[in-house]
């Protein structure tokens, strides 16, 4: 089987890259969309979540099986896709967010309000430097650690790795997010810890929850792939 980190042409790496990178927009743009309350609370701490955390944390399984399976230099490279795709959106919403509004769809549907509400807020400047910011320092984070427990565990447990590189990815990638998206008026600091905390649960249940999947789909890509990468 290859190890080698400089692997030359595979048949899945663009299919799980792709994935990546629109689930990475796509639960972006829904975590400017709404906040979701649970309806329960721990400590008189209610629970609520963005919208986004339901979708995001595949953006983390499918982080784990690309360090897993092809190594942290690819990896790396399909964050940096995945970074330039947001900043895209960003700039996509915030040129439609300037152009002049069709007056019946202004007027009639209370348009430019929905949109400013909704849409704009991927290209509102507290929530992209959150988004950005906790995005990089969560999925480097997420990959170099899974990448170096893989080698001093020589490739065993895999378990271990992917929850273990989650929970830290996940924490600082949460707690950065709200931290600035709070800082900057994004969110009202009364809903600070709710949303950390609740985010945090559900996004490594979630993950936690779809590790077999996590498991299968790496068995399935070093065989059909040929490659078990060890990257030093």
């Amino acid at each position: 089987m290859n190890t080698s980190a400089h692997p030359t042409k595979f048949s899945y790496l663009d299919i799980i890259a792709s994935f990546f990178v629109s689930i990475l927009v796509i639960s972006n743009i829904a975590s400017s969309a709404k906040i979701v309350s649970v309806g329960i609370s721990i400590f008189s701490i209610p629970l609520a979540f963005d919208g986004g955390t339901l979708l995001f944390p595949l953006v983390y399984v499918l982080g784990d099986v690309l360090t897993e399976v092809y190594g942290f230099k690819t990896t790396r490279r399909v964050i940096w896709t995945g970074f330039a795709a947001m900043i895209l959106a960003v700039l996509v919403f915030f040129v439609l967010g300037k152009l002049p509004s069709e007056v019946n769809w202004a007027v009639e549907t209370g348009g430019n309000a929905s949109y400013d509400a909704i849409l704009g807020g991927m290209s509102y400047g507290g929530i992209v430097l959150a988004s950005l910011a906790a995005y990089l320092v969560g999925e480097f984070s997420n990959a170099k650690i899974l990448s170096k427990i893989k080698i001093k565990m020589k490739g065993k447990m895999l378990w271990v790795r992917t929850i273990g590189s989650s929970l830290v990815g996940q924490l600082l990638d949460t707690m950065i997010f709200v931290f600035i998206a709070s800082l900057t008026g994004v969110f009202m600091w009364e809903v600070f810890w709710p949303l950390v905390i609740t985010n945090y649960l559900l996004k490594c249940g979630i993950e936690a929850a779809i590790t077999p999947f996590t498991y299968r789909l790496s068995r399935f890509l070093k065989k059909k792939e040929n490659i078990d990468v060890y990257d030093n």
